[in-house]
């Protein structure tokens, strides 16, 4: 029993020296000890013989064998080896082998086919090469099924050698071998071969054969020349739902999902139904597409068809609909899945997580458990970004260590999505732990890292990770870059930012428009917005992003007027706007004061349909806040339909800048009453409404509960705030009592609230302590030598004036000019104290004139104590009349129709004689003025100030 079986195994290694043929050695299956393999396979051959029925043989096959050792035929080893064959069951086909060997059965052609049909699909082909190369007469049978079990197995450049050895021998190839090699050349992305079969194809005339056809196709299609593949798909003659199924699985892997559609309906069309290949990648092309319409027809299909119970299917189903968000559908066709895979799971559990219902997810993850199911790497990462959503730390610390049980805790896809959970749960010394920890941390590692600390607020340690990374060799990506310069947007380093655009020139980034637009928002918060500008003029592909970032980085600089400039040159292109770039240009509208303009930008958001989006309401509240209309803001406000904390603050605080500070008050209690907890943002508005309506117990009551009842501390801005309040209502005491209290030293802020107060109160002491600190702090400011100057002045201190005076000619300190700007017609002008420059100018003045006759008949009388120029009285009067603000009231009184508002900003707090001279002209040409300075707003209105002369 034992001598033949010797024989067969002995056959692999006894081969003539006279049949050497040219072909690529095997490794795989070259045994380097032929002993140590003799004796195993005798062992296993024996131990098969004791036990004729091995788990790993069908029960069909079993009894078939059974038959075959009582008597072998030709008829009986066929049969065998093709079962053997098809359930791969190589032990029992070799053991047949050695009787077909015993019996004198080897040398007919049929059984040495399937032999060599059988090692081939196993992978012995070195047995399969021996049985071709013992064989008398070259076949193309058994040469078609090792070129198949080549190409079947991956080893795609063994196959193509086969054919091309096969074609040596005068073997003409047939349907069945030709998608083998072809399918070889498909893997390798050899086209040039492939076209060489595909004209040996033509010659032997097996284009016309479907399955050789259909090869062709998926080749062209999978080496890019779709156009090729669809003229041999065109010529198919007879097309089966095979034939548009390799079509259209090609473009589906391609993600050319609309010629997929159109491919779909075509084959419907023409009367082909498809299969549950067909409509389970069509499935796939909807999720590409997010097209859960097109997506449900295909349901219906599958339903109508009978496939509705095929577990690919309803796989793809489940996933289609968890990707484009209906979480309902989704989960209906899970839960009728009878026996959900691992696939199943990941499918609904990931699509929870894409759609931020971290808490579904999670329960998911409970259940699948509870199932019996094992989760794998994919459930694993998805339960982590659910962990980072919901800032669950502790359960991803959980899963942390199940990882580590699993043996999957070295996983760099895994260890990255470690940082990212650890990250957001702003937990960084976890993250650098497991990135420390990590045997191999590539780039992907590098950014989650960075960005994690970016996330954070640790900006400094996030951009000094950039230069050790690449001390390191990694490489890095757009994504990268992007990050650091986040960070050094945020730390305002403009020398950093301009190294790393240097390297995105040196390594070939400084076209992508994700860096391109990274590089606009860091030169632009760094406030270096001429750098900006020449990034977004060198860039070849201008889209709405960079218009944005651009737009954005000009309104932040305070340069609204480009910023406009650059938003009709976005229109001229054709470029459509989105709610983020209109909510740039409403801030740019606000620091203008631009209210008409303003308008027509919120006519574009009503246009476009983005009155919903949370920005861009917060931003009209604002603009129209910032631009004097009050009841627009409180009405764009009452439109937002999820109000968050901006749009409360943003509300509250323009009640507080127009002076409305009970109303502020009393929006603040609403907002408290519907569950919107405060921030420190909202609170200095709390603060600034008290300080404006004069409300000290008020303003006392907020500040001392501010962390009892909040949990917030006090800032230097809420300081600020009080000693500006208590400073303005006489209780200088209080406010120096305060500043001695604050947890930390002063800042310039305060200072200047102590000297505000102080020239308020004439209280010469206190002037000269604050204006003291203040020279410290800010030595190159003008304005604390003017309110120094003015407080000496109110007493009659004059040579303390000339002494100030003199120390900011000594000191090169400038007065900062008093600049207004005033909107008519879409475009905003600007005056400056004694300005002529405009081509009214004479209008102007003389419009000035008319106002001073009737003003000295109405009662007014020039202030001109508070003019420091050492000159006349008549010339003090007239440089009274000619500051910037009354310039532009008079411009706005020749220029906009009658009765109409007008609005000014001005740049400096408006002076004592301009407050009196504008409630005056408010009642003589019954129009309302509003006029915006540092401060607050003022409307005046027949003859009064809404701030009720207290500012």
């Amino acid at each position: 029993m034992i001598r033949w079986r010797m024989y067969l195994c002995c056959f692999h290694f006894q081969k003539p020296r006279h049949q050497q043929h040219w072909y690529l050695s095997l490794k795989p299956f070259t045994f380097q000890n032929p002993y140590l393999y003799f004796t195993k396979f005798i062992n296993t051959s024996i131990e098969f013989s004791q036990n004729p029925k091995p788990t790993t043989t069908p029960s069909n096959l079993t009894t078939q064998k059974t038959n075959f050792y009582s008597t072998p035929t030709i008829i009986s080893c066929s049969k065998l080896l093709s079962k053997c064959t098809a359930s791969k069951s190589l032990t029992p086909g070799m053991e047949i082998h050695a009787r077909v060997i015993k019996f004198g059965l080897s040398q007919d052609p049929k059984i040495r086919n399937y032999l060599v049909n059988l090692y081939s699909k196993c992978q012995l082909f070195g047995y399969a090469r021996k049985l071709l190369d013992r064989s008398t007469e070259p076949d193309l049978v058994s040469w078609s099924a090792l070129i198949s079990g080549y190409s079947q197995n991956g080893f795609c450049q063994e196959a193509v050698l086969a054919f091309y050895e096969m074609h040596l021998l005068g073997i003409k190839c047939n349907e069945f071998a030709f998608p083998s090699v072809l399918k070889a050349c498909t893997v390798t992305k050899d086209l040039v071969l492939g076209k060489q079969v595909h004209g040996i194809v033509v010659v032997t005339g097996f284009d016309s054969d479907e399955f050789v056809a259909n090869s062709l196709v998926i080749l062209y299609a999978k080496c890019g020349g779709f156009g090729d593949a669809r003229s041999l798909f065109d010529a198919i003659p007879d097309r089966s739902v095979v034939s548009w199924n390799a079509l259209f699985s090609c473009y589906v892997h391609s993600d050319m999902h609309g010629e997929a559609v159109s491919l779909f309906h075509d084959m419907v069309l023409s009367g082909i139904r498809p299969n549950e290949f067909s409509l389970s990648s069509m499935i796939n092309v909807c999720t590409g597409l997010e097209d859960s319409v097109q997506g449900r027809k295909i349901h219906g299909y599958l339903i109508k068809l009978g496939y509705d119970s095929d577990a690919f299917s309803a796989n793809a189903l489940v996933d289609m609909y968890a990707k484009v968000g209906i979480l309902e559908d989704a989960s209906s066709v899970f839960d009728e899945i009878a026996k959900p895979d691992i696939v199943s799971w990941n499918a609904i559990i990931a699509g929870c997580v894409l759609h931020e219902y971290h808490h579904r997810a999670l329960e998911l993850l409970r259940e699948m458990n509870k199932s019996g199911m094992c989760p794998n790497m994919f459930t694993l990462s998805s339960a982590l970004k659910a962990c980072a959503g919901m800032a669950l730390r502790e359960l991803g610390r959980q899963l942390h260590s199940s990882l580590i049980k699993m043996d999957m805790g070295s996983d760099s896809f895994l260890g990255v999505g470690l940082i990212d959970m650890y990250s957001k749960c702003n937990s960084m010394d976890d993250a650098r732990l497991v990135f420390k920890l990590m045997p191999e941390r590539d780039m992907i590692a590098w950014n989650a890292v960075i960005s994690g600390h970016s996330q954070n607020e640790e900006d400094e340690e996030a951009a000094s990770l950039f230069p050790l990374m690449h001390t390191e060799g990694i490489g890095f990506n757009q994504t990268t870059l992007s990050t650091v310069l986040k960070s050094i947007a945020a730390l305002q380093a403009n020398y950093m930012c301009r190294q790393i655009h240097a390297l995105s020139l040196k390594s070939g980034f400084e076209f992508d428009n994700y860096v391109v637009n990274s590089l606009i928002d860091t030169y632009g918060k760094c406030g270096h917005v001429e750098d900006a500008t020449r990034v977004f003029e060198e860039s070849p592909t201008v889209d709405l992003v960079l218009f944005t970032s651009l737009v954005t980085a000009y309104a932040q600089d305070g340069q609204g007027e480009e910023a406009l400039r650059l938003y009709l040159e976005m229109q001229d292109r054709g470029i459509k706007p989105d709610s983020f770039v209109c909510s740039s240009l409403l801030n740019a509208c606000a620091s203008l004061s631009a209210y008409e303009q303003g308008k027509q930008v919120h006519v574009h958001i009503l246009k476009f349909g983005f009155m919903s989006d949370i920005f861009a309401g917060n931003s009209l509240v604002n603009m129209y806040a910032k631009c004097g209309s009050i009841e627009d803001a409180s009405c764009a406000f009452s439109r937002i339909p999820v109000r968050g904390i901006v749009s409360w603050s943003a509300m509250i605080g323009g009640l507080a800048q127009h002076g409305y500070g009970k109303e502020a008050l009393q929006l603040f209690k609403q907002m408290l009453k519907v569950g919107v907890p405060p921030n420190h943002i909202t609170l200095v508005s709390v603060l600034c409404a008290c300080n404006h309506a004069g409300l000290v117990a008020e303003a006392k009551h907020y500040f001392n509960s501010m962390k009892i009842l909040f949990g917030i501390e006090p800032m230097q801005e809420h300081y600020a705030c009080m000693i500006d309040l208590l400073g303005r209502a006489g209780k200088l005491e209080a406010a120096m009592e305060l500043v001695n209290k604050m947890p930390f030293q002063a800042n310039a802020l305060v200072w200047g609230a102590l000297l505000g107060a102080a020239r308020i109160h004439k209280n010469i002491d206190l002037g000269e302590q604050a204006a003291e600190m203040l020279l410290a702090l800010e030595p190159e400011k003008s304005g604390t030598h003017v309110l120094l100057a003015n407080i000496y002045a109110s007493v009659g201190m004059w040579d303390k004036v000339a002494r100030v005076r003199r120390l900011m000619k000594d000191g090169k300190v400038k007065k900062e000019p008093g600049m207004s700007w005033l909107e008519v017609k879409d475009k905003v002008y600007t005056f400056i104290v004694g300005d002529r420059s405009h081509s009214r100018s004479t209008e102007i003045y003389a419009k000035l004139d008319e106002l001073s006759d009737l003003l000295k008949k109405a009662g007014y009388v020039p202030m001109v104590e508070i003019d420091l120029h050492d000159v006349e009285r008549s010339e003090k009067e007239q440089l009274l009349y000619h500051h910037s603000e009354k310039l532009a009231v008079a411009f706005g009184l020749i220029a906009t129709p009658p009765g109409a508002p007008i609005r000014v900003k001005k740049n400096l707090r408006i002076c004592f004689d301009c407050h009196t001279v504008l409630k005056f002209i408010s009642k003589i040409v019954s129009r309302e003025i509003i006029v915006r300075d540092t401060n607050r707003f003022h409307h005046f209105r027949e003859g009064s100030c809404s701030c009720g002369d207290y500012w």
